[in-house]
């Protein structure tokens, strides 16, 4: 299944099935280490690969992909989205043993969702900060469509402070640990602190 969800002449938005998470896995541990190793892949990279594949899988069910392709059909960007079932454990907790429910004042009703693997081909001649105000307010927006709700990442370093920047609000919940070639923080947002970000940045999602 793949849906185009926006194009212009240089690129297009695609909601993709599982039959693209080992393409999402394989573009996500290579853009990782392209950028923060100097472009150096180690040889554990296919594991890695195969890890995140199998990850995902497990998340599938309620996980939303979505890739960007440039005019050539070749994928330049990714993010995924899924509700968290409060039981399956999230990549959070695998990586640094913290549960938001540990960390988050919730009720019954309260909804989490997971946004990552987002990466981005910053070789790709466009619009490396655009592709990612597209990307991640197509992530979000199921996140403001619930009552209560909150998103949940473990997002690096440098992008926390540019996400922060664009107006969405953040806080961190665990000290930084070196994932995937860069320094990862684990942090939360709720609805309220999504809405500024989404409200201004939906517009790049409507006019092409």
């Amino acid at each position: 299944m793949e849906d185009i969800v926006w194009s212009c002449s240089d690129y297009s938005i695609i909601k993709v099935g599982t039959d693209r998470l080992h393409d999402i896995a394989r573009f996500v541990v290579t853009q990782n280490y392209s950028h923060h190793s100097y472009g150096s892949i180690p040889e554990t990279s296919n594991q890695e690969i195969e890890d995140i594949f199998h990850e995902e899988l497990a998340y599938s069910g309620t996980s939303m992909y979505f890739i960007v392709v440039n005019a050539d059909g070749k994928m330049i960007g990714c993010i995924r989205v899924f509700k968290w079932d409060k039981l399956t454990p999230t990549p959070m907790q695998k990586i640094f043993h913290i549960s938001p429910l540990e960390k988050v004042t919730y009720t019954p009703q309260t909804s989490f969702w997971h946004i990552g693997r987002f990466a981005i081909d910053s070789t790709s001649g466009l619009s490396t900060i655009t592709l990612f105000k597209q990307l991640m307010t197509l992530a979000v927006a199921p996140i403001l469509r619930e009552d209560d709700s909150y998103m949940i990442a473990e997002t690096d370093s440098h992008l926390l402070r540019v996400m922060n920047l664009l107006g969405i609000e953040t806080r961190q919940i665990g000290e930084p640990m070196i994932y995937l070639a860069s320094e990862t923080i684990p942090v939360y947002s709720s609805k309220r602190g999504l809405t500024r970000f989404y409200q201004r940045y939906y517009p790049l999602l409507v006019a092409s």
